[in-house]
């Protein structure tokens, strides 16, 4: 195990974007936030940056609100997407507080305008941010309805010229059937954007993942339960999925 900073290998990326969803930050409750898991993943985040690495993030708001889920009980899908957008805002705030607690300086950059706590999305704005190492969390979505976080994620990867894509979710990989369910569920090492799109696997909505393969971004996929495994993988440790064209 390498002792220094120095001593460690050099990550694979300079500038990655991390997708998560809003329940990861959830823990072992049904609803809302933790705060011991916000700010386990605030040190997952912090041991990357410690790195040298610029680090984009996309939070979800499922832990707080669902557009589609409100939508499906009757409200109409563009207020319901709204309050949604609204819910990755409180989440981008708790990972701000929770990263700043352990000495990341951060901006939460939101599509929607609420200068009181976050700044205006400005491309130009948030990449001289990446270039001072700030961690810039992108909130609010696209800022429209109709568009899930994780097409705002590839959006915003792209505008930040990210170099891939990580997200961190509750299993190691990209499987062609859900492991908890099916243990004989069978993981992959690597697979193309089509084949994602095709056998209609979830590891990202279809939008997203088209966007991704337009412009050639890997989404690598991967275990956010795993302590370490983010700074692992980009040293080119650990399990993981690799999406690619």
């Amino acid at each position: 195990m390498p002792d220094t900073i120095a001593d460690q290998p050099k990550p694979a990326y300079s500038r990655v974007l991390l997708k998560i969803s809003g329940e990861a930050l959830m823990g072992d409750q049904g609803f809302g936030l933790h705060p011991p898991t916000v700010l386990r993943i605030a040190e997952e985040v912090k041991s990357v940056h410690d790195l040298g690495v610029e680090i984009c993030m996309v939070i979800g708001g499922g832990n707080i609100f669902r557009g589609l889920s409100g939508s499906a009980q009757g409200m109409e899908r563009t207020t319901a997407d709204y309050m949604g957008m609204l819910a990755t805002v409180m989440n981008a705030l708790a990972m701000q507080s929770a990263l700043e607690g352990i000495g990341v300086f951060t901006r939460v950059i939101s599509a929607i305008r609420m200068d009181e706590v976050c700044e205006p999305y400005i491309r130009r704005r948030a990449v001289r941010h990446l270039e001072k190492k700030r961690v810039c969390i992108f909130a609010a979505g696209t800022g429209n309805p109709y568009f899930t976080t994780d097409t705002a994620a590839t959006l915003r990867a792209n505008e930040m010229a990210c170099e891939a894509i990580f997200k961190g979710t509750k299993v190691d990989g990209v499987y062609d059937k859900d492991p908890v369910r099916f243990p004989d569920a069978v993981r992959y090492d690597t697979i193309s954007y089509d084949d994602v799109l095709a056998r209609h696997l979830k590891v990202m909505d279809a939008s997203a993942i088209a966007l991704a393969r337009d412009n050639n971004l890997p989404i690598i996929v991967f275990s956010l339960d795993e302590p370490g495994g983010f700074a692992g993988i980009l040293a080119g440790e650990g399990t993981y999925t690799r999406v690619r064209g």
